[in-house]
């Protein structure tokens, strides 16, 4: 199987976030880990990227659905 790595502007592109919210983030844990590509370069693995991206997606739509039942 063959891993595509993204480099920064191509996730912030998918993503929508910012270079320091997704720094942020990864600092909390709330993001994928970028991996070493060297001594000043990092890139993330397309396949984490697309499940976290998955992940906001459901749990947007869960979300939804929860405040369309209060209504």
């Amino acid at each position: 199987m063959s891993q595509v790595i993204l480099r920064l502007p191509i996730v912030k592109a998918r993503t929508g976030l910012s270079r320091s919210t997704i720094y942020e983030r990864i600092a909390d844990g709330q993001f994928p880990k970028p991996i070493s590509l060297g001594a000043r370069a990092v890139g993330w693995l397309e396949s984490e990227l697309d499940s976290w991206v998955q992940a906001r997606i459901e749990a947007s739509r869960k979300s939804d659905a929860s405040c369309d039942a209060t209504k």
